[in-house]
């Protein structure tokens, strides 16, 4: 088991406006409704490999107030949450005991992750790694306590796409680097307002292409959300769409163009 070390520490405290901020935000129908999905599409995935488990061991790193842990929670599954926030983790353990459902939160780093080795069936982690700067050593923490055949779900910046939501400016993907670091400096210290109070504002921007090869070379199979896309229902002109951009590597590319986030669906792959 790992724990944090003083090199380690964070700033688990929270400016009261960003707190304010995510409390609504996370208790939200939208909120709500996006974990939903990625819950209801993650477990496809599981049971389309595994066939239809029960009683999942779910990590949700990154948990902030606990909307997607307790969605989780709510169909039984085992389900631990960590989170580098001490207030919005004491909210989320509220909002779970109120519900009456058990789940382990705890105060701590997704880069020194406090769980054993092929511990857990499912890690969860939403719109974190832009946050950290050794986002590294988060995806190498997550892999490593997935079991074989475990699935690992990432939400977080996308480099290609000009829309974004981590910092109030337009197009602010595409800013360079060193602009980048301006407005990183001015979130942090006279304009918080920029990052919507974010104690630890966006520092990395990712693309699909660049995650895939990393968490590849870590033995990690990894789609992205074309491959998700269910066509059962679709008329036969968005079938052939969809089978267009699954087949032509620029209308992909395209797509994540246009897709504010980039999300990755992983599977680690027996050694």
């Amino acid at each position: 088991m790992n724990t944090l070390s003083p090199q380690d520490s964070f700033d688990h405290s929270s400016d009261p406006a960003f707190l304010a901020y995510y409390s609504e935000q996370s208790a939200s129908p939208a909120t709500l409704a996006r974990f939903q999905r990625i819950r209801d599409k993650s477990f496809k995935l599981i049971s389309a490999r595994h066939g239809n488990l029960t009683n999942l061991t779910v990590l949700d790193i990154g948990c902030g107030a606990g909307t997607q842990a307790r969605l989780w929670a709510e169909q039984g599954h085992r389900v631990f949450g960590l989170d580098v926030n001490q207030p919005l983790v004491e909210l989320g353990r509220r909002r779970a005991n109120e519900l009456g459902l058990m789940i382990e939160f705890e105060v701590g780093s997704a880069t020194k992750l406090p769980y054993a080795d092929a511990s857990m069936d499912v890690c969860l982690m939403p719109e974190l790694l832009e946050h950290v700067g050794d986002w590294q050593s988060c995806l190498s923490e997550a892999v490593r306590v997935l079991k074989p055949g475990g699935m690992l779900y990432l939400s977080t910046s996308n480099a290609l796409c000009p829309r974004q939501h981590e910092f109030n400016l337009p197009l602010y993907s595409w800013y360079p680097g060193f602009l980048k670091r301006h407005f990183e400096r001015l979130a942090v210290t006279t304009r918080p307002d920029i990052a919507n109070h974010a104690r630890y504002p966006a520092v990395n921007w990712f693309t699909f292409y660049g995650l895939r090869r990393h968490l590849g070379a870590m033995g990690m199979q990894c789609l992205d959300r074309f491959d998700l896309i269910d066509t059962s229902d679709k008329s036969l002109v968005e079938k052939a769409l969809v089978s267009a951009v699954l087949n032509f590597a620029p209308l992909r590319f395209a797509g994540h163009i246009m897709t504010p986030g980039t999300s990755v669906f992983g599977f680690k792959q027996a050694s």
